[in-house]
């Protein structure tokens, strides 16, 4: 494993002091556990980004389901009528094949 040093305020040294004797836990694993947390988090945030610029690359393509389609989807729910999920490339066979 390696060894990284951390310059940290005052403040932020005492609370980890602190926790690191409430939980019975080295300050090292805590440090491990809080880095380890925020890059899962930094990961799935980058995600979404690519996601989202999917989406919007979509939307400019045209790949999209319209309002009236969804409501009428949306209006079935808990009936017995209820419907099929729409998707795009049954709606506009012209659409890239993007199906979500």
């Amino acid at each position: 494993m390696a060894v990284t040093t951390v310059r940290l305020p005052s403040d932020t040294e005492q609370a980890l002091e602190a926790l690191s004797h409430k939980l019975d836990r080295s300050k090292g694993w805590i440090i491990n556990k809080a880095l380890s947390e925020y890059m899962q988090r930094q990961m799935l945030e980058e995600s979404r980004w690519q996601e989202t610029l999917e989406a919007m690359e979509a939307v400019a393509r045209g790949d999209v389901v319209s309002g009236d389609v969804v409501h009428d989807w949306l209006s079935g729910w808990g009936t017995g009528d209820e419907k099929q999920v729409p998707i795009v490339a049954e709606l506009n066979p012209e659409s890239s094949g993007n199906t979500r």
